[in-house]
């Protein structure tokens, strides 16, 4: 008996693409034959997250990486580690982000439902920008001078959220973070293909960035992985 007969459920034509709420891609033999082997054994999961680490590493060109439970996990991670740095009480206290640098700069036409996953460290967002361009009150969008502008010693990183309209560009983003020594995070979720997009947006200068494993990557609509600076991931 099939597992969509037990469950009693249908399968679908997907013409949308490798969508969540379509249950992603289909992961091809060699992903499933190698989840089958890797589930006949027990591993130190610190050693296997150092050793994906290292395979994240060298596929991004960033310092480091780890496999989260998707892209949104990814965001929350990330926030985290712009938050709290190194410091495990700090740590252990989130989401009361009380004390700490809380504050997470966004441009305005960013927001979307998957920031929840930002908001749920516990820190406070604070949109920049006029968004015209998306109402089609005019072709404005948010600038780069805003996010600087918005920069206090409250803030612990700028969030981005890429896609094919995002504005501003991300070097400048990130060159006007990086001037107050402020963390970049790209939610490129979704921003494959082109296979080039695994490098492109560390080179661009972010500090963190978050892909989707369940779309084009192919594997487990579960899983994401981040890539960064070593002291964040």
């Amino acid at each position: 008996m099939s597992i969509s007969t037990l469950l009693e459920v249908l399968p679908i034509i997907n013409a949308a693409g490798p969508v969540t709420r379509l249950s992603g891609s289909l992961m091809s033999d060699e992903v499933v034959a190698a989840m089958a082997e890797a589930a006949q054994a027990c591993y130190d999961i610190a050693e296997l997250q150092a050793a994906a680490g290292s395979l994240i590493s060298d596929i991004t060109g960033a310092e480091s990486g780890y496999v989260t439970s998707g892209a949104s996990a990814g965001l929350l991670l990330g926030v985290a580690a712009c938050v709290t740095g190194l410091d495990p009480g700090a740590m252990n206290r989130l989401p009361d982000a009380s004390g700490l640098r809380n504050q997470v700069i966004m441009p305005r036409s960013h927001r979307n439902f998957y920031d929840h996953a930002i908001r749920s460290v516990g820190i406070e967002l604070i949109e920049v920008g006029i968004s015209d361009r998306y109402s089609g009150a005019g072709v404005r969008d948010t600038e780069a001078w805003e996010i600087e502008a918005a920069i206090t010693e409250q803030t612990a990183a700028v969030a981005y959220v890429s896609n094919a309209n995002a504005q501003p560009p991300l070097p400048e983003v990130t060159a006007a973070a990086h001037k107050h020594a402020i963390p970049v995070i790209v939610d490129a979720a979704g921003q494959l293909p082109p296979s080039s997009n695994l490098k492109r947006f560390i080179a661009e200068g972010a500090d963190l960035v978050c892909f989707s494993g369940g779309k084009v990557i192919g594997g487990p609509q579960g899983t994401g992985i981040i890539a960064g600076r070593r002291e964040l991931i």
